[in-house]
């Protein structure tokens, strides 16, 4: 049965239109920034209840690359990315030392969106 504890939470969805910032329309724009951060926040405010009640509680999020340079993946994407690092950053301070907080930056990965 479940205990109503969360151990661990990955942040691991995310989308991409590859488009330069003057071809990109505000829809495209609201798209990536919904998924790649706004869900990543919300998804981690609303997990903390749940992860206060287990023993070593967990997060990670997943950032990329081109949230600490620039890789020509499209200006959008690379803010929320860079979004995504900063808010790790702040969540590992705020809830330290109860709740650990971490990021990981990948490269590029060959999916279909690319």
């Amino acid at each position: 049965a479940w205990d109503g504890r969360l151990d661990c939470l990955v942040n691991n969805a995310g989308t991409n239109v590859r488009k330069a910032v003057l071809d990109a329309t505000e829809e495209e724009y609201s798209t990536i920034m919904g998924l790649n951060l706004d869900a990543v926040y919300f998804l981690c405010r609303d997990a903390h209840p749940l992860l206060m009640k287990s023993d070593r509680p967990t997060i990670v999020n997943v950032a990329s690359v081109a949230g600490v340079q620039s890789t020509g993946s499209g200006a959008a994407y690379a803010m929320s990315k860079a979004a995504v690092v900063q808010l790790t950053k702040t969540l590992a301070c705020e809830w330290s030392p109860k709740i650990r907080v971490n990021a990981v930056a990948p490269w590029v990965t060959w999916t279909p969106l690319l």
